[in-house]
């Protein structure tokens, strides 16, 4: 399963009423460190087929959802279970440190 594009309408549907957890990465189009770890969230998206959900939250087109999280710098990961914040983390990683994260959180 490919990532899954949520907006401000959309976020509660999508991420906090979610049935497996979900990972929000909060990005923006002309951010460079959020471009380098797109196509890792896209392969780890298809391995956690059904286990957890990777949506991206475009911060230029929705600017609600973002401050509601009280990001400040992009790329912003969020790990969402049973609705809550269980985990985030700011910034790039390598593929294996973000399957690492995903890990320890589901």
């Amino acid at each position: 399963m490919a990532t899954v594009a949520v907006t401000d309408a959309t976020f509660d549907a999508e991420v906090k009423e979610s049935s497996v957890p979900v990972v929000v990465d909060f990005w923006a189009e002309w951010c460079g460190p959020c471009k380098q770890i797109g196509p890792a969230l896209e392969e780890l998206s298809a391995q956690y087929d059904g286990q957890v959900k990777i949506v991206k939250v475009n911060v230029d087109e929705n600017p609600n959802s973002p401050a509601q999280m009280g990001v400040r710098g992009i790329p912003a990961l969020f790990m969402f279970k049973d609705g809550a914040v269980v985990s985030n983390k700011v910034g790039a990683a390598p593929k294996a440190a973000l399957d690492s994260w995903i890990k320890e959180n589901i």
